[in-house]
């Protein structure tokens, strides 16, 4: 899992097989004091997440694909699993 923030929407008006329906958004990786570490990528959204908010994020794609209900997905890779309300160390 990653701890992350949303940082951008992706919108794309032509789109493969596999993501149809699927809101993607753009992710970077932060700490737990919420400064930015590592590169960006996307991840398919599976919890009405949206820019600014801060995010748990699956990289497994088993784990990942069985969030969004595509078991047998291939195409997916990250998803949004939920937005966090608060980091207390």
């Amino acid at each position: 899992m990653i701890l992350a923030k949303v940082i951008g929407n992706v919108v794309s008006t032509i789109i493969a097989n596999g993501y149809e329906s699927k809101k993607i958004l753009i992710v970077q990786p932060i700490d737990p004091s919420g400064t930015p570490k590592g590169s960006s990528f996307l991840a398919i959204d599976a919890v009405q997440a949206g820019v600014g908010d801060t995010v748990l994020v699956l990289e497994e794609g088993g784990s990942a694909r069985s969030i969004i209900g595509e078991p047998e997905s291939m195409t997916v890779k990250t998803v949004i699993a939920g937005i966090i309300d608060n980091i207390s160390k």
